[in-house]
């Protein structure tokens, strides 16, 4: 029984050394290019995982959309043809109904504030995390605010935006274009400058880093009105079956790499703002600074759109005002020491 032990106890120690040495190579899905700073940040913290563990993580990034469209990335991280994936929320429009609420006009003032709120623990065990079924959600976090950027008609009152063709960005700002008096329409980011060009779209309703670093639109715009209108969220997922294969201080050293970056990679995306309008005015670009009367129309606009989004979902069985009420609560605080676009 003695000897028995022992060698239990040898196997047993062999299997632990044996799994403290194995490597893991993970496949990392980006729907955008490498030059994109996000892009870039998850090929910073990779690489700081890869020598935290000593090597026994390893990671392949894929960007700029080479696993799939950007609109399938949720589902490459959970049917494992990724192992991690960067998605975006409005790619598949109603599947994240209570998450899609930070998309509404005028919730959050920049990407700091929206990535502070987006992964507030009380507002994600109790209205979030539920509507990410079939993954494990590494991080959440959003975009600056987007702006109205036109090609030839400038946006300098609320009247303005009448007979617009804007290409929308998700069904909130489809609304919100609506009640603007513009005509939305649905394109893929991939297509916008083609159909900018074309003149197909009359603008886009897009932040400037998405605007002028992302998709390239400089030369392309004539005139951007800058409102600051809404933001777009994200999330970083990864496959169930990877992470339940790691071993446990592989999957704490995740964990724990993904805790308190939320003013990090807020402050990035908010750079990128700086970035994509000095681009866009290069390309030809004019900014147009709304008047306080004409902001309060547009927020007045973007008010009416919240209610008849609230009282839809509601009408769904969500709790639809509950969760806007605390992220609008979350937003508000984070605000006080975060920058805001708003106030600038």
């Amino acid at each position: 029984m003695k000897r028995f032990s022992i060698a239990a106890l040898f196997c047993l120690a062999v299997a632990s050394s044996a799994a403290a040495q194995q490597k893991f190579e993970l496949k990392v899905a980006e729907p955008v290019g490498p030059q994109h700073f996000m892009t870039q940040w998850l090929m910073q913290w990779t690489a700081r995982l890869e020598k935290a563990s000593d090597g026994r993580l390893a990671f392949k990034h894929f960007p700029g959309s080479q696993l799939g469209p950007a609109a399938t990335h949720y589902d490459l991280a959970r049917n494992g043809q990724a192992d991690i994936a960067w998605f975006f929320h409005a790619g598949t429009p109603g599947r994240f109904p209570l998450t899609e609420l930070l998309h509404l006009p005028f919730v959050v003032g920049s990407a700091e504030i929206g990535t502070k709120v987006i992964n507030d623990a009380g507002l994600r065990s109790r209205h979030l995390d539920s509507e990410h079924k079939g993954v494990r959600i590494l991080l959440l976090f959003t975009h600056p605010p987007g702006n109205v950027l036109t090609t030839k008609r400038p946006i300098r009152n609320l009247d303005d935006f009448k007979g617009l063709r804007i290409r929308q960005a998700s069904p909130n700002t489809r609304d919100f274009i609506l009640k603007a008096g513009g005509t939305p329409v649905g394109v893929p980011p991939t297509d916008q400058l083609d159909q900018l060009q074309k003149g197909t779209l009359d603008g886009t309703l897009i932040d400037y880093g998405s605007g002028g670093v992302a998709f390239k639109l400089g030369g392309a715009i004539g005139y951007m009105t800058e409102m600051y209108a809404y933001v777009s969220s994200f999330g970083l997922a990864m496959n169930l079956d990877t992470y339940s294969k790691l071993p446990a201080d592989l999957q704490r050293l995740l964990m724990e790499s993904v805790k308190g970056v939320e003013k990090e990679v807020g402050e990035g995306f908010d750079k990128l703002d700086d970035v994509g309008k000095k681009l866009l005015v290069a390309g030809g670009g004019q900014p147009i600074a709304l008047s306080a009367s004409e902001i309060a129309r547009f927020r007045k606009a973007g008010d009416d759109v919240i209610e008849s989004r609230l009282k839809e979902l509601e009408g769904k069985g969500l709790p639809a005002r509950a969760a806007f009420n605390m992220i609008r609560s979350l937003s508000e605080r984070h605000s006080k020491d975060s920058r805001n676009f708003w106030q600038q």
